[in-house]
C-alpha cells in the first residue's frame, strides 16, 4: 500500500495535448520520489465515445462529457486544460472558484485581457497554478539558464528565436473544428503569434528577462479558408507568419520569427543568446544538446563544444538512465508535472504561474497591435 499522498487529477480534452499531459501524470511517479501520487481520476470530452476510449487507453477511472460537472466534483483536487484556446478561461476561472488547483495549456488565454482574469481567479482562490510551457523542461535548456545566471555570458547583447512549421501551405486546407481550430482566429485568437512565438517568448522572458518594447510585422497568406463548421469559404484571421524585433530591459537586442510557411520545416525551435564571454546554442531536433562558446578558453583549441546533456549532474537526468543515454519532447512535460508536485510541497508557486504567462501574453498582444499599427510598441508589465 503507497503512503504517498493522492492527488486527484482530471483533465479537459483528449486531443494531442491531452495525451502529452496524461502520459505525465501516469509516468512522473515511477521516476520521481515525490510526496503526492497522481491518481487519474476523470477526463473530460465533449464525445462520449472518444472520451471514453481515450480513459481505457490511459487509465482514468471515470469520464465527463461536461467539464462544469468535472469542476464540481468533490472528489477532483486539480483541473488539467488540455482543450481549444477559447475555453481556457472559462474552465480555469470556475475551477479556481472551485478551489481546485489549475494547470492550463498555453497560451494563457486568447489575449491578455482574458489572461488577467485568469490570473485574478487564481490569486484570489490562492489557489497552486501553472501553465505548460513545457521548453523550459528540456534539460540543455534548463542548463542554459543556470549558465547565465551563473554570469559565464558576461553582459547579454543578442537573443534570437525562431520556430518553423509547413503544415498550413495548402490553400485548400480548411479551418475551424477538430484538429484545425488553430486556423480560426475566434478560437485560436491569433496565429502563429500566440502558438509558436509564445514559446519562444516565454523561453525568452526567462532567461533573459523582461521585453520592453517590440517592432513587428505579420502575413496571412492564405486569405480565405472554407470553414468545416459552416461549410462556407470564410476569411482567415490568424497571421500565419510573424516576425518581430525587441529590446529587452537588460538592453539586448532581439529578432524574433515563427511561421507555417518553411516548406520542409516541421518543429524547427531554435534560440541563440550572444553575451561579452560566451554564447549558447540549441534546437530543438537536437534537443539533448547544447553549443556552448566561451571566448576565455585557450585561441588554439577555441571553439563551439557540443554538449551532451544526459549525465547526472545535468538537469533531471539523474532521474532517467545510465550517462550517455537520451530522453525526448515527452519527458518535458514530465518534468513539468514534478515540479509542480514538489512546489506544492514545499508551498510555493510553481513556474511558470499564470501571471509568468501573462507576461508573454502582453508581449504578444503588443506585437499584433505593432503589426497593425506598424510602429514600434511597449510592452505592458505583469506585475
Amino acid at each position: 500500500m503507497s503512503t504517498k499522498k493522492p492527488l486527484n487529477v482530471a483533465v479537459v480534452g483528449c486531443g494531442f495535448m491531452g495525451r502529452t499531459h496524461s502520459n505525465a501524470f501516469g509516468k512522473v511517479g515511477n521516476f520521481f520520489n515525490l510526496e503526492h501520487r497522481p491518481v487519474m481520476k476523470a477526463v473530460c470530452a465533449r464525445s462520449d465515445a472518444s472520451v471514453k476510449a481515450f480513459a481505457e487507453q490511459w487509465g482514468y477511472e471515470s469520464v465527463e462529457t461536461d467539464w462544469r460537472r468535472l469542476v464540481a466534483r468533490k472528489d477532483i483536487d486539480l483541473i488539467d486544460i488540455a482543450t481549444p484556446n477559447d475555453t481556457h478561461a472559462e474552465i480555469a476561472i470556475a475551477a479556481a472558484q472551485a478551489g481546485k488547483m489549475v494547470m492550463c495549456e498555453k497560451p494563457l488565454g486568447r489575449n491578455a485581457g482574458e489572461s488577467v482574469r485568469m490570473v485574478a481567479a487564481v490569486e484570489t482562490a490562492k489557489v497552486p497554478n501553472m501553465v505548460w510551457y513545457n521548453y523550459r523542461r528540456v534539460p540543455a535548456v534548463t542548463l542554459a539558464k543556470q549558465i547565465l545566471d551563473e554570469g559565464k555570458l558576461g553582459k547579454i547583447f543578442h537573443y534570437r528565436a525562431k520556430f518553423l512549421q509547413d503544415w498550413t501551405i495548402s490553400k485548400d486546407l480548411p479551418q475551424g473544428g477538430t484538429g484545425l481550430w488553430r486556423l480560426d482566429v475566434n478560437v485560436a485568437g491569433s496565429g502563429v503569434t500566440g502558438d509558436l512565438l509564445a514559446h519562444c517568448i516565454d523561453t525568452a522572458l526567462w532567461l533573459n528577462g523582461g521585453i520592453d518594447k517590440v517592432t513587428a510585422m505579420t502575413e496571412t497568406f492564405v486569405k480565405e479558408r472554407m470553414h468545416n463548421l459552416t461549410g462556407k469559404v470564410e476569411k482567415v484571421g490568424i497571421d500565419d507568419a510573424s516576425a518581430f524585433l525587441a529590446r529587452f530591459a537588460n538592453g539586448s537586442l532581439a529578432t524574433f520569427e515563427a511561421t507555417r510557411y518553411a516548406r520542409g520545416h516541421k518543429a524547427l525551435y531554435t534560440l541563440e543568446i550572444n553575451g561579452e564571454h560566451a554564447s549558447i546554442f540549441w534546437d530543438l531536433h537536437d534537443l539533448h544538446r547544447l553549443q556552448y562558446f566561451d571566448h576565455k578558453d585557450e585561441g588554439r583549441v577555441r571553439g563551439w563544444r557540443s554538449l551532451h546533456i544526459t549525465d547526472g549532474d545535468h538537469p533531471y537526468m539523474k532521474h532517467w538512465w545510465v550517462p550517455g543515454l537520451q530522453i525526448g519532447y515527452e519527458h518535458t512535460f514530465i518534468h513539468q508535472v514534478a515540479d509542480f508536485l514538489q512546489a506544492i510541497e514545499k508551498g510555493v508557486p510553481a513556474a511558470p504561474t499564470f501571471r509568468d504567462a501573462l507576461a508573454t501574453d502582453y508581449v504578444t498582444d503588443a506585437v499584433l497591435q505593432s503589426a497593425r499599427s506598424g510602429q514600434w510598441q511597449t510592452v505592458q508589465r505583469a506585475s
